[in-house]
């Protein structure tokens, strides 16, 4: 009983940082919500933003609203892992949360952009997975963009716009998506998630699994 007992106990992993990153519209938000709903042992990273709070967003679950001011004080303290500014508001990842919950074995979803991609790559460069989602077609991407109805027409022109500057830095990452499918791109994205968790050096407790696992021989 004591053997098939420890058989079944996970080996000790430390979480990963897998960083979601799009043009405005090709998908990683549904994508990132998709892998939240079906994986309870990831995380979102919860950004702190000066953007204002639009109509549906709750304040701690989609962003921290804070003021410019606030958010130039953590900046001077170091408490953010990377941080941008995006069509005129700052974004940024707290540091702490993300660093507790590696720590502990789970890991940290990241919805940014290439900015804070090659910020996070700079600092934490061994705990990072990255994956650029990129649209099927440029038609595509502005059917999405008007479908949301989140934006006025000035803004989506500016998205559309700003999105081929985005595209240029796929070659930055790990893994390419093109989304032509929700569903395919999710069981892309599992996929990828799937085997960098396997990969030897997050595995941490396995060098005392094997030492006791050839114990037992």
């Amino acid at each position: 009983m004591a053997r098939r007992s420890w058989n079944r106990k996970t080996i000790a992993r430390r979480g990963l940082m897998l960083v979601l990153s799009s043009p405005s519209g090709a998908g990683k938000t549904t994508l990132s919500r998709m892998l939240l709903r079906a994986d309870r042992n990831v995380a979102l990273s919860v950004s702190v933003t000066t953007r204002p709070q639009r109509r549906g967003e709750v304040d701690g679950r989609d962003y921290h609203f804070i003021t410019s001011a606030k958010f130039s004080l953590l900046v001077k303290a170091g408490d953010l892992l990377e941080w941008a500014e995006v069509f005129g508001h700052r974004y940024g990842t707290p540091r702490r949360p993300v660093q507790k919950a590696l720590r502990a074995g789970r890991d940290v979803l990241f919805d940014i952009d290439w900015q804070g991609t090659q910020q996070l790559r700079e600092k934490a460069r061994t705990d990072l997975v990255s994956v650029f989602i990129l649209p099927p077609t440029a038609s595509e991407l502005e059917r999405r963009l008007k479908r949301r109805a989140q934006d006025s027409k000035a803004v989506i022109g500016s998205r559309m716009a700003k999105a081929s500057d985005e595209m240029s830095h796929w070659p930055e990452y790990d893994y390419v998506i093109v989304n032509r499918d929700k569903a395919v791109a999710f069981a892309e994205v599992r996929a990828i998630l799937a085997a960098e968790r396997l990969k030897r050096e997050r595995q941490i407790g396995l060098s005392d699994f094997v030492r006791r696992l050839r114990a037992k021989l």
